[in-house]
């Protein structure tokens, strides 16, 4: 898979309007027990902007260094921001918002080891995407579906199962490519 270095495309646009989602989010504020419309719809466009960035980035052939490094932190900057809110208004326990905050660190420190040491930023993982989604539809039952425990079990249990399993294979990944394994 080819890698361009351009900065000005459209899939990049895409992953930098959601990094900075989180401003006007915060600007609705304070939070309330129901999210309102708009905070709602910046919402939906995080979670729709997600897929639309890697869409246009292979339709468009536009992947490109920078976006290897706006789309997972786009995903980590909104992921934190939506977690606090839901801690701050008590609908998830503070531990699970550590942990999540916890595993992106330790994602985002072998990511800068790999590019000190290759300079070269690495994709993705796969299972770091359906972790995301796992993370995103957990959000979604303890925020719009409050007291449904057996969904909110559901997806708690499949997001903490997902982020153990992505966060290993992160971990193989950079220990892979530490020993010299051909990465993009």
């Amino acid at each position: 898979m080819r890698v361009k270095h351009d900065w000005f495309t459209l899939s990049n646009l895409v992953s930098l309007s959601r990094v900075l989602a989180p401003i006007p989010m915060a600007l609705i504020g304070p939070p309330s027990d129901h999210p309102e419309g708009l905070f709602t719809a910046l919402v939906i466009w995080i979670i729709v902007s997600d897929y639309l960035d890697g869409y246009f980035a292979r339709i468009f052939d536009q992947r490109t260094e920078l976006g290897k490094i706006l789309d997972p932190l786009a995903d980590k900057i909104c992921a934190a921001f939506l977690f606090v809110y839901a801690v701050w208004i008590d609908r998830i326990p503070d531990w699970f918002l550590a942990v999540v905050i916890g595993r992106d660190l330790f994602i985002l420190l072998g990511s800068v080891v790999i590019l000190r040491s290759k300079h070269k930023v690495a994709m993705s993982v796969m299972s770091g995407k359906i972790t995301i989604n796992a993370l995103a539809l957990y959000w979604l039952v303890v925020m719009y579906y409050p007291g449904h425990q057996l969904l909110e079990n559901i997806f708690l249990s499949a997001s903490i199962v997902m982020m153990v399993y992505s966060t290993a294979e992160y971990a193989w990944r950079y220990y892979r490519i530490r020993q010299g394994a051909e990465f993009n």
